[in-house]
C-alpha cells in the first residue's frame, strides 16, 4: 500500500464486511489500523490477499510499520531481456526464427517483472476498477498483441524498476518521521530496593522508579532530576540548539541527551505515556488525516484515470474513422495514453511533501497534530496570545507582600494564603506558595473550588477565604480607595497582584512578577512582519496586561478576561482580521484553543488539557516559532502546488505528443517515473527546510 489509489482499493475491498467499526490508514507507515471483531479482522486479512495487497500483522506494542523488502533482481533482469529483445529485433535479419528469439526474450522480461503486476490488474479489473496494474496489463498486452513485444517488454521492464525506486524515495519520507522511534533508548538503569542497579527493558520502568543516566547517554523516560546537574541536550524533543542546565527538582524528556554529568531521575511518566511518545502518536495521527489539498489530489485523480482511459478507448475504436488513421497506429496511440492515464505522481505529490513537512517541524519542536492544520497556518491573519506563561516566561516569583491585619491576625492570613496556594496549580499560586515560607496547616482545606478566570475558594479554621485576582475583590465589593492606589501601583510596574480575602475584608496583598520571555518581542515583530496581527488576551487587570504587552511590542492587549472573553474576543477577532490562532498554556486557555482556527499550546509550561486542545504543540515554549510555523506552512503550501502542477504538465504534454503520434510507450513509462522522482525529491526538500 503505497499511495491514496490504493487507500481507496482497499476502502472499496473492505466495505461489505460486517463487523469492522474503524479503519485508519497511515500510507506514510504502510500500516493500517482495524477497529473490528476477531472474525471480521481474519476475513480482513483475507480479502486484502485476494485483492493483491499481502499483509503482515503487527502486534499491539509495534510502533510504526518496516519497510518492504524490495528486490533489485528481478526489475534488473527484466531490463536486461528486454533490451535484449529490443537488440534483437533492430540488428538481426527479419526472418522467423530471429523473430521468435525476440518475442521469447520479450515474453521472459514481462514474465520477470509482471507477474505481479498481471495477477493485481486482473483481480482490478473484475472488480471494476481501473488501478494502475490494470492500466499496463492492458497496455503491455496490446502492445505484444499489435507485433510491437519489444516495447512493451521494456515498458513493463521500466514499470517494474521504476515502482522500485519510486518506493524507496517515497521510503525516504516515512524514515523522517521513523527516526524519532529511535530517540529513546530501548534500556534504562533502574535502583533496585538492595541500591544496585539493573539494565531493564524501558517499557516496564513504573512511575517513581529511579533511573541513572551517564553522560553521553539519551535519558530512557520522562522524569523530575532526583540527583546530579548536567547540561542536556533538549533538540531532540524540543528543538532547542543549545543544552540546558538540569539541576535537582528540573524535568528532563526522553529521547534527550545527557552531556556532562550523572543523572539520578525520579520517573514521572510511564514510557508509552512520554512526551516523546505522545509527539510520535501525533505525527502518527497527523498522517492518518488528509489535508485539504491531498483531498482535492485523491478526487482529482479518481475522475483523471477513467477520463484518460475512456479517451484512450475512443482513440482506438473511432481515430480509424473519423481521422483515417490506420487501425494499428490508432491502438498502439491508445495504448500510449494508457501508460499515460497512471496517476501515482499526482498522488505521491502530496502525502510526500505534507510528511516531510510534519518531520521538519516535529524535528524542529513544533507538533503538528494534522496535515490540514500544517497547510492552513500560512492563512492566519491574527494570533491572540494569553499573558502568564506564554508571552512572559510562566515562572513568577513573589517580589512583594502586605498584610493588611495585624498580630495574630497576620501570622493566619499567611498561612491560609500558604495553604490555598498549595492547593491550586496556577503559575501565581505556585509562585505564592514557594515564597511564602510559614509552616502550613497539614488538613487540606474545606470545600475547595475554583473559580474560573477569577481566582479560589476554601473554607480554613471556620473561616470562609478566596484568594483571587482584583475583578474578584471588586466583585465582591471589597474594594477601597486605599486598597485601589496599592493595586494601580503594582499594575503600573507589570505585577499581578493576587489578594487574600475574608467575608469580611481584605486581609493580605501578594504581588508576583513574570518576566516577558526573551524571544517574545523577536516573535512579535517576526508575525508583524508576516502580516500577522498579534493580540493580547489576558485573565490579569488592564494595566498590567497592557504594561507586559507594550514591553513585547503588542499594541492591542485586553485584560480582566474570564475564559467565556477569551472566547468572544477570538470570534471578534476573526469577524476583523480572518483567520485566528490563539496561543495558550493554561486550563482557562482550553476553550479558546479549541475555538481558534488554529490553537497552539505551550508544551513546556502548558497543562495537558491546553495540549489537548491544541492543534499545534510549541514544545520548547519559545514563540519564534508560531512565525517559523507559519513560513513552513506557506514553503509547504508551494510544494504542493508545485508539485501538482509538474504532474499534470508532464501529463498534458504527453497527452498532446500521443495524439500526435510523436510519444512511444516506453517514453510515457519514463515521463511518468520522471515525474514520479522529482515530486518525491522535492517534497522532501521540507525536511531540511
Amino acid at each position: 500500500m503505497d499511495c491514496a489509489a490504493e487507500e481507496q482499493e482497499i476502502r472499496a475491498q473492505l466495505t461489505d464486511i460486517k463487523g469492522i467499526r474503524g479503519l485508519t490508514f497511515r500510507l506514510a507507515e504502510r500500516t493500517l489500523t482495524l477497529d473490528a471483531s476477531e472474525d471480521a479482522a481474519a476475513r480482513v486479512i483475507d480479502r486484502l490477499r485476494n485483492a493483491g495487497f499481502p499483509s503482515e500483522r503487527l502486534s499491539a506494542q509495534a510502533s510504526g510499520a518496516r519497510p518492504l523488502s524490495r528486490n533489485l533482481r528481478q526489475p534488473l533482469s527484466a531490463l536486461a531481456c528486454a533490451i535484449a529483445a529490443e537488440l534483437a529485433h533492430l540488428l538481426l535479419p527479419d526472418t522467423l526464427a530471429f523473430a521468435l528469439l525476440s518475442m521469447g526474450l520479450a515474453a521472459l522480461a514481462i514474465a520477470l517483472a509482471g507477474l505481479g503486476t498481471y495477477r493485481n490488474g486482473l483481480k482490478a479489473l473484475r472488480a471494476g476498477r481501473l488501478n494502475m496494474n490494470a492500466l499496463m496489463g492492458i497496455a503491455v498486452t496490446g502492445a505484444f498483441l499489435i507485433g510491437q513485444w519489444p516495447e512493451a517488454a521494456m515498458v513493463m521492464a521500466l514499470y517494474a524498476l521504476a515502482e522500485l525506486i519510486e518506493a524507496r524515495s517515497v521510503d525516504r519520507a516515512r524514515d523522517a518521521v521513523r527516526t524519532l522511534l529511535d530517540l529513546a533508548p530501548a534500556q534504562a538503569s533502574v535502583e533496585q530496593p538492595d541500591g544496585s542497579w539493573l539494565e531493564t527493558p524501558v517499557e516496564i520502568v513504573q512511575p517513581s522508579a529511579r533511573v541513572r543516566v551517564k553522560p553521553g547517554e539519551r535519558i530512557p523516560v520522562d522524569g523530575q532530576v532526583d540527583a546530579g546537574q548536567s547540561a542536556v541536550n533538549q533538540a531532540p524533543v524540543t528543538g532547542e540548539s543549545l543544552p540546558v542546565e538540569k539541576s535537582p527538582g528540573d524535568i528532563v524528556f526522553a529521547g534527550t541527551i545527557n552531556e556532562t554529568g550523572l543523572l539520578d531521575i525520579r520517573v514521572t511518566t510511564a514510557a508509552r505515556d512520554s512526551t516523546l511518545a505522545r509527539i510520535i502518536h501525533a505525527v502518527e495521527q497527523a498522517q492518518a488525516t488528509k489535508a485539504p489539498t491531498q483531498r482535492f489530489v485523491d478526487r482529482f485523480a479518481s475522475i483523471y484515470t477513467p477520463l484518460v482511459f475512456a479517451g484512450a478507448l475512443a482513440v482506438a475504436l473511432l481515430a480509424p474513422v473519423l481521422l483515417d488513421m490506420a487501425w494499428l497506429e490508432a491502438i498502439y496511440t491508445a495504448l500510449v495514453l494508457l501508460v499515460i492515464a497512471c496517476p501515482c505522481a499526482l498522488v505521491l505529490s502530496t502525502p510526500v511533501t505534507i510528511v516531510s513537512g510534519l518531520a521538519c517541524a516535529a524535528r524542529s519542536g513544533v507538533l503538528i497534530k494534522g496535515g490540514s492544520h500544517l497547510e492552513s497556518a500560512r492563512t492566519l491573519r491574527a494570533v491572540a496570545l494569553d499573558k502568564t506563561g506564554t508571552l512572559t516566561e510562566g515562572r513568577p516569583r513573589l517580589v512583594e507582600r502586605e498584610l493588611r491585619v495585624d498580630g495574630a491576625d497576620a501570622a493566619a492570613a499567611l498561612r491560609w494564603a500558604a495553604q490555598l496556594a498549595d492547593h491550586s496549580d496556577h503559575p501565581v499560586s505556585r509562585a505564592i506558595a514557594a515564597g511564602l515560607e510559614v509552616p502550613r496547616d497539614p488538613a487540606a482545606p474545606e470545600g475547595f473550588t475554583a473559580l474560573p478566570g477569577r481566582g479560589i475558594q476554601a473554607r480554613i479554621e471556620g473561616h470562609t477565604l478566596v484568594l483571587g485576582n482584583h475583578r474578584l475583590i471588586e466583585e465582591r465589593g471589597q474594594c477601597s480607595p486605599d486598597l485601589e492606589q496599592r493595586l494601580r501601583h503594582h499594575e503600573m510596574q507589570g505585577r499581578t497582584v493576587t489578594l487574600l480575602a475574608s467575608a469580611e475584608r481584605v486581609c493580605a496583598l501578594f504581588a508576583v512578577s513574570d518576566g516577558v520571555r526573551p524571544h517574545s518581542a523577536e516573535a512579535v515583530a517576526m508575525l508583524k512582519k508576516d502580516g500577522v496581527v498579534p493580540v493580547m488576551l489576558s485573565g490579569d487587570n488592564v494595566t498590567t496586561a497592557r504594561t507586559i504587552a507594550a514591553e513585547a511590542g503588542i499594541e492591542d492587549a485586553r485584560g480582566n478576561l474570564l475564559p467565556e472573553d477569551k472566547l468572544a474576543a477570538i470570534d471578534t477577532l476573526r469577524a476583523r482580521y480572518g483567520p485566528c490562532a490563539m496561543v495558550g498554556d493554561g486550563i482557562n486557555d482550553a476553550p479558546a484553543l479549541a475555538r481558534a482556527d488554529i490553537g497552539i499550546a505551550m508544551g513546556g509550561a502548558g497543562t495537558d488539557a491546553a495540549m489537548e486542545a491544541a492543534d499545534i504543540v510549541i514544545m520548547n515554549d519559545d514563540l519564534r516559532r508560531i512565525p517559523q510555523m507559519i513560513a513552513l506552512s506557506r514553503r509547504t503550501h508551494a510544494v504542493l502546488w508545485q508539485n501538482i502542477a509538474l504532474s499534470i504538465s508532464i501529463k498534458a504534454v504527453f497527452v498532446v505528443l500521443a495524439l500526435r503520434g510523436e510519444a512511444s510507450m516506453w517514453m510515457a513509462v519514463f515521463a511518468d517515473m520522471g515525474a514520479s522522482l522529482i515530486v518525491v525529491a522535492n517534497g522532501l526538500r521540507l525536511t531540511r527546510y
